[in-house]
């Protein structure tokens, strides 16, 4: 095995953003989460302070949402969402762009909208995924997005929100990863859903996934580490 459990646990946000979850299913998502020692809990924002205290101490990062799912607030709202999720103990945003606007060919409203959350984030010390939502964007859309992201040094280029026509493929990981300067990592979002499948985009230079089937993938990562200990 050329993994450890932490190379795999610390790929994960635990992802609790449907919106039928309740305060009850939050809270047991947060210790599901401090229990397998995931890289974040990606949190709807509403319960995100509570979240960020509840992970205070541990080496579990508290992310929210901003613009989400269909990226269309305007900037101003966006950045208003962004500082209050920073003043509530926010670590890392997941932005999704304003896909209207990447669909109309406007780069300059795309970049400042972009650009004003992730100079919002980055004053206050913290990292932004910035949500491309691939299955509305042809390849050449694709491309230009990650150049932007690159230009304004966002910390990750991600898929997809989960709530689309359509979550992260391979070729999509592929061309976001070949397309994105080495210092912008790459997120995959919808569609991993077991173990193979994150092993195969860790291939890829995947460095994060969001996912709700975190305690079905890390214990199957548990289990075959104990087989391969044991052979």
């Amino acid at each position: 095995m050329n993994y450890t459990y932490q190379d795999m646990a610390k790929m994960i946000d635990h992802s609790l953003l449907n919106p039928t979850l309740t305060v009850d299913d939050l809270e047991r998502g947060i210790q599901l989460a401090l229990e397998y020692d995931v890289a974040s809990v990606c949190m709807m924002p509403y319960y995100l302070k509570r979240c960020a205290e509840a992970l205070r101490g541990s080496r579990v990062n508290a992310s929210t949402t901003i613009g989400f799912p269909h990226g269309g607030h305007t900037t101003a709202v966006k950045v208003a969402e962004a500082r209050q999720a920073l003043a509530d103990g926010c670590q890392e945003l997941d932005l999704v762009v304003n896909i209207s606007k990447v669909l109309s060919g406007d780069w300059s409203y795309v970049r400042a909208d972009v650009g004003a959350v992730i100079e919002a984030a980055h004053a206050a010390g913290q990292r932004v995924k910035v949500i491309f939502e691939n299955c509305y964007l042809s390849d050449a859309q694709k491309i230009r997005l990650c150049e932007i992201c690159g230009e304004l040094r966002a910390d990750w280029v991600k898929t997809s929100t989960g709530y689309g026509t359509g979550g992260a493929t391979m070729e999509d990981l592929a061309l976001m990863r070949r397309h994105s300067p080495d210092y912008v990592q790459v997120k995959a979002a919808g569609g991993v859903r077991d173990l193979d499948a994150l092993l195969q985009v860790r291939a890829l230079g995947v460095s994060r996934v969001g996912a709700t089937r975190t305690a079905a993938m890390l214990d199957e990562c548990k289990r075959r580490l104990i087989v391969s200990s044991a052979g």
